[in-house]
This record gives structure tokens, sequence and C-alpha cells, in this order.
């Protein structure tokens, strides 16, 4: 039987595996199809091909694409665009990743006058020179000093958006980069829009502007999502002809969540890959 997860997260992001031992680890669990979402970033789809050839799981590749509205953090996934550096969506992936590292910067430099970490210190979590820094790098650091305990812990308390550390970061509208993610050709999933644990769970009217900018899918089975969640997304799905997916949103030993957890019908990547207009394909063995 197929199992399909459609977001998970490497190195090249804020995940703490590489891509090969990521899918080694989706074949260890039974996976036979597995997207890579790193976030505003295709560094790791060139890993791919060699990854789905020494694993066996064929690699849907992706990215997940960071939005902003009215000071919410919002994430949509990108399936299967043309990676061309010339396109509108990559324009808007470089100036956040560039926005992303500055924010980063401002955030230890507010979090040192209080905490024992260091920019030092969050680059010496990163993998590599072109991954994209964010605020798990911070948690990783914090966690290293001893500041913490986790990732999570660190969200709850010193990184949480309304705590007294937090910066903001320049970051395409939704709308902005579900029309930038179609003109290049691929498929838009609002990724957790309903999260029960984060502070930025997307209004429904947010998700209607989203339509009618031409999304394709929701995430509806995801770990944020509780019972009740996941029935009012599914129902907003139905009723508007979207796409419901499902993915672990992965990260290694970064998270809890575990490769599988959550997964997406066989018909529904069929789907994908019919409307995929990017030059961008599902990678088989």
């Amino acid at each position: 039987m197929d199992r399909i997860d459609l977001h998970a997260h490497t190195s090249w992001s804020d995940g703490t595996c590489g891509v090969a031992e990521m899918f080694q680890r989706a074949r260890q669990v039974g996976l036979s199809s597995l997207a890579l979402t790193d976030h505003d970033t295709v560094a790791g789809w060139q890993e791919l091909p060699a990854a789905v050839a020494a694993s066996g799981v064929a690699a849907v590749p992706g990215i997940e694409v960071s939005a902003q509205h009215e000071g919410r953090s919002v994430h949509v996934l990108a399936l299967l665009v043309d990676p061309d550096e010339a396109t509108d969506l990559a324009r808007e992936m470089r100036r956040a990743r560039e926005a992303r590292a500055q924010r980063a910067r401002k955030m230890v430099e507010l979090i040192a006058a209080d905490h024992p970490v260091t920019w030092e210190d969050v680059q010496a979590q990163v993998a590599g020179e072109t991954t994209v820094i964010g605020r798990p790098h911070i948690a990783d650091a914090l966690v290293s000093a001893g500041v913490v305990a986790d990732r999570s812990a660190a969200f709850a308390e010193i990184l949480r958006p309304s705590g007294p550390y937090y910066v903001p970061y320049y970051a395409p509208s939704p709308v902005t980069a579900v029309r930038a993610i179609r003109r290049a050709g691929g498929i838009s999933i609002a990724a957790h829009p309903g999260s029960v644990t984060r502070d930025d769970d997307l209004p429904l009217s947010l998700l209607e502007e989203m339509v009618e900018a031409g999304l394709d899918g929701v995430e509806v089975d995801h770990r944020e999502h509780d019972d009740a969640e996941r029935a009012r997304l599914r129902d907003f799905a139905d009723r508007h002809g979207l796409l419901s997916t499902g993915g672990s949103d992965y990260h290694g030993s970064g998270k809890p969540n575990e490769l599988g957890e959550n997964l997406t019908a066989p018909e529904v990547l069929a789907a994908i890959e019919e409307r995929g207009a990017g030059g961008t394909s599902v990678i088989r063995p």
C-alpha cells in the first residue's frame, strides 16, 4: 500500500539530518513517497536522485515557503515548482532568507542580554553556509547552552512570537506566495493552517483569500491539528474543491514528529502530478 508523506525537512533548513539519511529513515518506516520541503530553499533537491536510488523511496521535490499576514506567520508548501532562480518565487525566497538571517542576529543580540548565547553558538548549529538560518538554530544553541531542555521549550518560552526577544522579518503575503508558486508551475498547499499549538493559526477568511489567489490544497492531517480542526479543514477543502494532504513535518531530532505519522492519499499525489506545470516531476526509483 502506498504511504505518502508530503512534508519533511533536512539540515538544508531547520531539520537535523541530511537528505540521504532522511530517505533511508523513510524506507525503514515503510514510506513509498516523501516530499522534501525545506524552508525557502531548493538546495537539497540536488541530492534527491541519489537518495531515491539508494532508498527506493520516491521523492516529491518541494519547498515550505514563508509568508506573513498582519504579523502572523503563514507557511505554504510548494510542490513540483520550477526551481529556476529567475522566477518570482525564487526572488521572494532569496529576500526571505536574507531577512531571516538578519532577524536571527538581532534576536540573538536581545537574548544574549539575559542568557548565555552568542551568534557563534548559533552558527555552530548550522549545517553549512547555504543552510537557511532560523529560530530553530537559535533554539538549538539555547539547548546546547543548557538554557532550555529542547526546541519545544525554547519556542514556548524564549522564542515565542509574543515574547520580548521576537523580531519580525520580511516575507511575502500568503496571496503573493500562492500566486508566485502558481506562476512557477507548482502546487500550493496551506501548511498546518489550523495549528492548535501555535500563536499563528490561520482564520478561514485568510484561507478564502488564498483560494481566490489559486491555492490548490490544505494540509489537513498534521500533528498540530486536533480532531475538530481536521474536520473543519477537511470540510473547508471539500467545499472549495481543494486537495486534502497529510504530512509529518519531520525535522529529525529537532521535533518529536516522526516520518509517516500523517499521510496523503495516493489519488491526491496523482492529482498533484497531473496539475504540476513547472517541469519538475516526482523522482521515482
